[in-house]
């Protein structure tokens, strides 16, 4: 059995978050998990008693029935880490066995909005009368989230200084750990060029001192990732998409969705390996690994039909082999 105490997982847990960091990893959001399995064990037995590690973990795991099994898979994931990492210096140290949280996968299956509805909202953008959002700068906001397959903070977080309108491409700094480029068609520089004239006549007419985003309110500062994601509900909802409450119907994440399920199902029409180029859209869409992306590849009843015609094809070119 492994005891341990909260000061010495403290240290423990500084090093091993240091080590990640020094990988290259931000590893904020699991330094947060591994701070609240700290805090569980503290809680058992204060800041200096020594507490069995796998009992505490076991109950740290299931403090909740409420929980999503893939939730649970995943901090269990972050602490199984911590416990290899100690295992470095100390042979004997507890590691949990994988099982104790076999889930590591999220079986969720996302809205994924069709062509024609995403050209809808698009146009229907420009309707959108709020006091904090122009009805331009929305539909903006959509064609960048859908001509590019970012999530919704890093688009909302683009500053001047992260567009490039010349080599056509977006700086994205610092998402998950990572800075990437991304580019972007001719068609979508347009539209941004026009943004920036938006953006100088709200400046204009607010007086502000420009904060340096791409995407303002009306008032001249900064978007923000709440106003964005209501004024993106509020247009799903007047569109019939979602209904008029709750959590159901699609969601403002759905139209990175769309970006990687349409542009799988495009290479799928033109005849190249979806295979060969899932690494493309797996670091295009700044995934940590290609099982974000692969997801994606069952979304649609679309996606599943042309993959099993291509199966079917290649199957029948084997029967006929000599």
């Amino acid at each position: 059995m492994t005891l341990i105490s909260a000061a010495v997982l403290a240290e423990d847990i500084a090093h091993f978050v240091a080590f990640k960091r020094a990988m290259g990893n931000s590893y904020r959001r699991s330094e947060l998990t591994l701070k609240s399995f700290q805090r569980a064990v503290e809680q058992r037995g204060g800041l200096h008693a020594k507490v069995p590690f796998d009992a505490v973990l076991h109950e740290w795991l299931s403090r909740s029935p409420h929980r999503q099994p893939v939730t649970v898979g995943l901090e269990f994931g972050v602490i199984r880490q911590l416990c290899l990492y100690r295992r470095r210096w100390d042979p004997d140290s507890f590691v949990p066995e994988p099982d104790w949280a076999p889930i590591k996968e999220s079986t969720f299956l996302p809205y994924i909005f069709t062509y024609e509805e995403v050209v809808h909202l698009i146009a229907a953008a420009r309707a959108h009368d709020a006091r904090n959002l122009a009805g331009d700068m929305l539909r903006m906001l959509l064609l960048i989230l859908y001509c590019t397959g970012l999530r919704l903070g890093e688009a909302v977080r683009l500053q001047l200084t992260d567009v490039d309108l010349e080599q056509m491409c977006f700086i994205i700094r610092e998402s998950k750990g990572k800075t990437r480029i991304v580019p972007f068609l001719d068609d979508l520089a347009r539209e941004l060029s026009d943004c920036l004239l938006l953006r100088r006549r709200i400046l204009e007419t607010t007086a502000m001192v420009d904060p340096g985003a791409l995407l303002l309110r009306n008032s001249g500062q900064a978007l923000s990732v709440v106003t964005a994601s209501e004024a993106i509900r509020r247009l799903l909802r007047r569109e019939g998409l979602k209904p008029a409450r709750g959590r159901k119907g699609p969601r403002p994440y759905e139209f990175r969705h769309a970006f990687a399920v349409h542009r799988l199902t495009a290479w799928y029409h033109e005849g190249v390996d979806i295979h060969a180029r899932l690494p493309w859209l797996s670091a295009y869409m700044g995934h940590v690994d290609l099982l974000g992306t692969q997801v994606y590849l069952r979304a649609t009843p679309e996606l599943m039909r042309l993959a099993s015609q291509r199966f079917a094809r290649h199957w029948h070119h084997l029967d006929n082999m000599p």
